[in-house]
């Protein structure tokens, strides 16, 4: 016999009553009491829960301050009658696969070759060394400018280096490249004139570009990389410099006064984020930076999980150790407010990653507790503050592609769990940095490896240099466990709302444990997308 077409519908209908009825049936109402227990797990998760949902909520505040001070975006310079000498810094360490890449690009550049001054800082400890030392004879027979300059020992790493190199150099300003950069032909026509600009250029610093990368659409991670990064250039930068707040020098695909660097104190390497450390004392000394969007450079993102992960923890643990560092004297200077909130906030952003990790580690006894306390303080309380925490970044990140793809931007929303997922996923490494930075425990500068990979070409399977997994994704691999038991134990009790939530740390920590472990031992493991083109245009238009 046929079943009539009706009764789906009544089956869902009966499923829905169910389920309203469960959490609305008020028959134990007043007899639940919390105990001493129940207070021990829900006081420090509310406390938790309310730390993180400030910081959520200061992404809301910084994409208010993007589109309030839109106006404030620097004028177009005049032209430059008189250029000045540049002193381009190129910092290397074990980069034989990209350095002669980064060097043939900037022989390419459009500026007058007797006011050039080109350093290749090589701190490298294998065969980079005899790489680079061809590649800079081979285009000094050319006629290029370019010197070669080799460190016995990394004192300093990366920031050694630099103060290293501006002892012999020439340059009235300083360009810095790393070795995965390919910047444009033009890239110093465009930003040297905001310098010489006579309406307030003597005041600049330093000009930060936006970075662009070669192979957004090699694999899934490459995709959330560039969402991450983008987040970053358009709408922190954007911002903060919007609003006359201070922001960072990020390390690279960057011009310096050098009268600016010798008066903040120079390079300093107490830090893993030496960028940010410059930037912020050049500014507590009155230095004016411009950020310059509009000009773009091109990197190479990371293409393996560990690598990814280095990166991340090397900028968490650096941010922390310039907190510590830089913070007190910004409470003390002479600047407003509203500066000093925001480097607060910047500063001190990555105290959500060890936040998180209490926090996963109680979401699942807090959600037997807060399920028999009743749905409408879960409603009240909870959704909130999940709201404030987790949303504000999918409308982050979604306002920067929304800047960079006015027309495509909506497909962003697909990448969004995984960006959310990979974000969770990331937490137990950067979590262990900031402990590790608070705690004053000093620790190498882990470079990020470059395997010259452009688009979805090319591989880094029998490549050197890539990073160890260590212990952590067995560390991850136990809570994405851990959080399919706990969406197990929502289902069983009906609290379907929470299992979509859920989800995303068992995605999370999974993917970011396997895919540690997996590329350890099979280099070649990728997730390969098919997706529009999402990678700015090559002109300088926006094009995340």
């Amino acid at each position: 016999m046929q079943t009539p077409s009706f009764l789906p519908l009544l089956a869902a209908q009966s499923s829905l009553g169910h389920y309203w009825h469960k959490i609305t049936d008020r028959t134990f109402s007043g007899v639940y009491h919390a105990n001493g227990f129940d207070l021990a797990m829900m006081i420090p998760y509310f406390i938790v829960l309310f730390i993180l949902a400030l910081y959520g909520l200061h992404r809301y505040w910084l994409v208010y301050d993007y589109y309030a001070y839109r106006k404030n975006v620097p004028l177009q310079p005049p032209p430059v009658t008189e250029w000045p000498r540049v002193t381009i810094q190129l910092p290397i360490y074990n980069e034989r696969y990209v350095i002669e890449r980064l060097v043939e690009a900037i022989s390419r550049f459009d500026y007058p070759p007797e006011f050039l001054d080109v350093q290749v800082l090589d701190d490298s400890t294998d065969e980079t060394q005899e790489v680079a030392r061809n590649c800079v004879e081979r285009f000094a027979a050319q006629g290029m400018p370019i010197t070669y300059i080799h460190r016995s020992n990394r004192e300093g790493y990366k920031a050694g280096a630099l103060e290293n190199g501006l002892k012999s150099s020439k340059g009235e300003f300083v360009a810095i490249f790393d070795a995965d950069f390919v910047p444009a032909p033009g890239f110093l026509q465009l930003t040297i004139p905001y310098f010489m600009n006579p309406t307030g250029g003597a005041a600049i610093g330093m000009v930060q570009t936006r970075w662009t990368y070669l192979n957004t659409d090699y694999s899934l991670l490459t995709q959330v990389e560039t969402i991450l990064l983008d987040g970053h250039f358009v709408v922190e930068h954007g911002a903060r410099s919007r609003r006359g707040t201070f922001f960072n020098f990020n390390g690279t695909a960057g011009v310096w006064r050098r009268k600016t660097i010798e008066q903040a104190g120079g390079w300093q390497h107490d830090t893993l984020t030496e960028d940010t450390d410059l930037s912020y004392r050049a500014q507590l000394r009155g230095w004016k930076f411009l950020y310059l969007p509009h000009i773009e450079c091109a990197s190479e993102l990371p293409v393996e999980m560990n690598g990814f992960k280095a990166q991340q923890a090397r900028w968490a643990k650096g941010l922390m150790q310039t907190a510590k560092k830089i913070l007190p004297k910004v409470f003390k200077a002479n600047v407003p407010w509203h500066v000093k909130s925001e480097a607060f906030f910047h500063l001190t952003a990555n105290i959500s990653y060890p936040l998180m990790v209490l926090l996963s580690t109680m979401l699942l006894p807090a959600m037997i507790v807060r399920f028999y306390q009743g749905w409408i303080q879960m409603l009240v309380i909870d959704l909130p503050l999940f709201l404030a925490s987790t949303c504000s970044i999918s409308s982050f990140y979604l306002v920067a592609q929304k800047e960079l793809h006015p027309q495509t931007w909506y497909r962003t929303f697909l990448y969004m769990p995984f960006v959310m997922a990979t974000g969770i996923g990331i937490s137990v490494r950067n979590a262990q940095a900031v402990i590790e930075a608070i705690a004053g425990k000093k620790s190498e500068f882990a470079r990020t490896p470059k395997y010259n990979i452009a688009g979805k070409q090319g591989s880094y399977a029998k490549k050197s240099y890539r990073n160890k997994a260590g212990w952590m994704p067995y560390a991850e691999i136990f809570l994405g466990v851990y959080f399919a038991l706990t969406v197990v134990y929502a289902v069983a009790n009906e609290n379907y709302a929470t299992v979509p939530f859920l989800f995303l740390f068992v995605w999370g920590y999974l993917y970011t444990g396997f895919m540690s472990l997996g590329q350890t031992y099979l280099a070649h493991l990728r997730f390969e997308v098919e997706t529009p083109e999402m990678r700015p245009a090559a002109s300088g238009a926006p094009g995340f």
